[in-house]
């Protein structure tokens, strides 16, 4: 290989990294921030929670066809245009003057990073062919990847504090910038002469059963669970899903092919993939409330704190793979979930001390961290070498829109556990018959972090917490327990793709 050839090749990692900074930026960065965003742009507790599962719906809305996208119209041309929109989108963020804007321009957002994620790995795959360049490109770019989701909580936290909230999102415009002149100057187009056709009708059904079943668990309790507008969206929501599945069985191409399945080490991997965001990132969300609620830390210092929790995710991922080759990635697994689960268990216990302090939650936020680390890299691993060479973008597609589907529903689901367990906190205190739809707008203040100084609402919000990683805690073991089940004696073909945090 030539000295420039190197050198382009080199250019061209750096501008890859670049694009996974901003994204795995953008997952965690924001959480620590949205305290701030509800008190300077007036929104309430379910507008917060769509902040995030904008980006997350958006970027599972295209993940499936991106690829497809890049192999028929060229990797570098639409990495390109997904730039553009990712730090377009950006800009709109930094300078929305409500919430409704903010939450519009957070879906564009995600749907430019959900793309610009697939074609920075169809970037790699095709510019770094020699196995050892490869092996170290997907090593960087895992690498930095991991950074963006590890210190984002600081980051935002820091930015907030030395600046204002905007400069979280508007600083992706120049290093955006810099990122399309340096895929200019150093990436080769390519493409896929025998790219396959869009699975339309998959991609829109699904979309739309992750929406609505987001929409029905975040405004469900404003609206009424069993009111008939609810029961809309939730048939809706169910035909969606099954027109999904029937879908994917009759199309020729289909970009959920159930027949992987039947492999006992994919499911079980998938199990993992799902019980990572059932459990440990959607608690990221909700972190920073309990930081600034109830320990009544400030964004720098909240996002000081969850280092605690993301950064052995970063650390321990070579601990977990090195796990996986000496046992095999069926125990390895299911005992990086168990390891989150005791470690959600123990921040539950914690937070029902009577004076829960700092210092008696962050071991139990370390130990989950340790979990994830364990965890991720086998996952990823093992759903891409459990199948044949040929389907292995398949899986690696699976894996990503399992994470972020699983994350999306949990982020619904554990802010209207956190809801609910923030009007329980605050009958047992008061032991008041007031309306329940007074009790509910004070409850929704409260779990947004708005305690206003008064005990009773941090001890609410304690309690709701509370509730939150019980959940969280007893949803990821019972998971551990169905992969386990699921892989049995099955074993996978050791994959030497790097993975990435998250």
């Amino acid at each position: 290989m030539s000295a420039s050839l190197s050198s382009r090749n080199r250019t061209a990692l750096f501008a890859v990294c670049l694009a996974s900074l901003m994204f795995g930026l953008e997952i965690s960065s924001v959480p620590v921030i949205l305290p701030t965003l509800e008190r300077v742009l007036g929104g309430d507790f379910r507008q917060m929670q769509w902040v995030m599962n904008a980006y997350t719906i958006a970027s599972t809305t295209v993940l499936m066809a991106a690829g497809a996208l890049a192999d028929r119209f060229g990797r570098r041309r639409v990495f390109l245009i997904s730039g553009v929109l990712f730090g377009a989108s950006s800009v709109m963020c930094g300078l929305a003057g409500g919430v409704g804007m903010l939450i519009f321009a957070r879906a564009l957002q995600g749907m430019s990073g959900g793309v610009l994620l697939i074609s920075m790995l169809a970037i790699l795959s095709h510019q770094f062919r020699d196995g050892r360049e490869r092996g170290k490109a997907f090593a960087a770019w895992g690498v930095v990847f991991g950074f963006g989701l590890g210190f984002g909580p600081l980051i935002g936290g820091a930015i907030v504090a030395l600046s204002d909230w905007t400069w979280v999102f508007l600083v992706h415009g120049p290093i955006a910038l810099l990122t399309l002149v340096l895929v200019i100057t150093s990436v080769d187009e390519s493409r896929d002469p025998q790219a396959r056709r869009l699975d339309w009708g998959g991609m829109i059904s699904l979309s739309l059963a992750v929406l609505g079943l987001a929409f029905y668990l975040t405004q469900g309790g404003e609206m009424g669970f069993t009111r008939p507008l609810s029961l809309v969206v939730l048939a809706a929501t169910l035909i969606c899903l099954a027109a999904f599945v029937a879908i994917e069985r009759r199309v020729e191409h289909p970009m959920f092919d159930f027949s992987v399945l039947r492999h006992r080490a994919f499911s079980g991997a998938l199990l993992g993939s799902m019980g990572m965001n059932f459990s440990f990132w959607p608690l990221m969300v909700y972190l920073p409330i309990y930081f600034h609620g109830v320990l009544g830390l400030g964004e720098l210092s909240s996002g000081i704190a969850l280092l605690a929790y993301t950064l052995p995710a970063l650390v321990f991922p070579p601990v977990g793979e090195r796990l996986s080759l000496r046992y095999r990635p069926g125990l390895v697994i299911p005992a990086g979930l168990f390891t989150i689960g005791l470690g959600l268990l123990w921040m539950h216990w914690a937070t029902g001390q009577e004076a829960p302090g700092l210092w008696s939650v962050l071991p139990g936020a370390l130990v989950a961290g340790i979990g994830l680390g364990i965890t991720n890299t086998p996952v990823t691993n093992t759903t891409t070498g459990s199948v044949s060479p040929d389907r292995a973008g398949m899986a690696s597609g699976l894996d990503m829109s399992a994470r972020l589907i699983s994350l999306a529903i949990n982020i619904a689901l554990m802010g209207l556990i956190l809801l609910r367990g923030v009007q329980s906190g605050l009958r047992e205190l008061s032991g008041s018959a007031a309306p329940n739809t007074d009790l509910r707008a004070l409850a929704e203040r409260i779990a947004a972090g708005d305690v206003g100084g008064d005990p009773a609402g941090t001890l609410a919000l304690a309690h709701g917490f509370g509730w939150v990683t019980l959940y969280g805690g007893v949803s990821v073991c019972l998971l551990a327990v169905a992969s386990l089940l699921v892989f049995g004696t099955a074993d996978a073909r050791r994959s030497p793709r790097v993975a990435c945090a998250g």
